[in-house]
């Protein structure tokens, strides 16, 4: 049964705001992971704060050769759009990767990568270490979906497909909250279990996510996102990969690769990235690549097939990446 609660709706960012500083608000946009975890009682809600009226919020264009995207624009708009699809092909392969067509549908990109985990037990009547309580019961339960990087105390995997690729590609996130507008790199808006284990991102209560903004792509750059999750149709990653490597002719002038599904943020691959930048992806240097990433896997005790299935997955797309 769902909770009662008051419903505002809101056409200005700073009128969305002051809204939010009532306890127990919460922005509502496509609501597609909102409204879940109100029903599963994540958190309290005594106000839903709506943004949807928010025009400037929408849409996707052309900045300093770069991209602007609105934090209301939705999954199937990004993975639609001609000019992603162009600049960034590996941003819109993440988005169309995303759910359902109906969640893609409703969901927007700043709802995406502010989603809380899928984790049975945060999601459950369990008063864990990202619920404020003293143990991770994953740990020693059922961890078979759960990370093999960066656990410390919290075994979550970030549950977004276009944030491991928006880090990648250096995105930054537009936030405005009651001390107004910043900007916040894309590599350093998720908030790792060693930092806060109760937090998934660096915004606060009051603050909103605006919009993103990825740079100009420099000369030779190749994106791409490879994703394996158990059905086909609708899942989050088991294991996936995020590439944006420059070329300059055959060999990796500049490289940036971060994994999903496998961390409780999306994971920099600074091994692999150490591995490939300066040389031509040959056979022996895709193979290293694929090792290195997977040295330090932590895995525990029902999802060790996770270090061999990303190990492949980095190497079969490195694979066909390269020019």
């Amino acid at each position: 049964m769902m909770p009662t609660f008051q419903y505002i709706s809101v056409k200005r960012v700073e009128d969305g705001v002051k809204q939010l500083s009532t306890a127990g608000s919460k922005i509502h946009a496509g609501g597609t992971d909102l409204l879940g975890c109100i029903r599963e009682r994540i958190f309290p809600v005594e106000k839903m704060v709506s943004i949807n009226g928010i025009k400037e919020l929408k849409g996707i264009s052309e900045k300093d050769g770069g991209l602007r995207i609105g934090a209301l624009t939705t999954i199937t708009e990004m993975a639609e759009n001609p000019l992603i699809q162009k600049l960034f092909p590996g941003l819109a392969r993440a988005a169309g990767e995303v759910a359902s067509p109906q969640l893609r549908n409703q969901g927007t990109i700043g709802g995406n990568i502010c989603q809380k985990p899928r984790c049975w037990y945060y999601r459950g009547e369990f008063h864990c270490t990202r619920k404020g309580g003293g143990i991770c019961f994953a740990y020693s339960g059922e961890n078979q979906y759960h990370c093999i990087f960066g656990g410390d105390g919290c075994y979550i995997v970030h549950p977004s497909d276009t944030a491991p690729v928006l880090a990648a590609l250096e995105a930054q996130m537009g936030v405005t909250g009651p001390q107004g507008a910043r900007m916040v790199k894309a590599e350093e808006f998720f908030v790792p279990p060693a930092v806060d284990p109760t937090r998934e991102t660096v915004i606060g209560p009051e603050e909103i996510v605006t919009e993103i903004l990825i740079p100009a792509p420099l000369p030779g750059l190749k994106s791409s996102y490879r994703k394996v999750r158990a059905r086909r149709s609708w899942d989050f990653a088991l294991a996936g990969v995020a590439l944006a490597l420059n070329f300059d002719g055959v060999r990796v002038a500049k490289s940036r690769v971060f994994l999903s599904g496998v961390a409780p943020v999306p994971w920099r691959a600074k091994e692999v990235e150490e591995e490939i930048t300066g040389k031509e992806l040959t056979a022996g240097t895709i193979a290293k690549a694929g090792a290195v990433a997977v040295k330090k896997a932590e895995p525990l005790s029902k999802n060790g097939y996770k270090v061999p299935l990303l190990q492949a997955i980095i190497e079969e797309e490195l694979e066909a990446i390269r020019p």
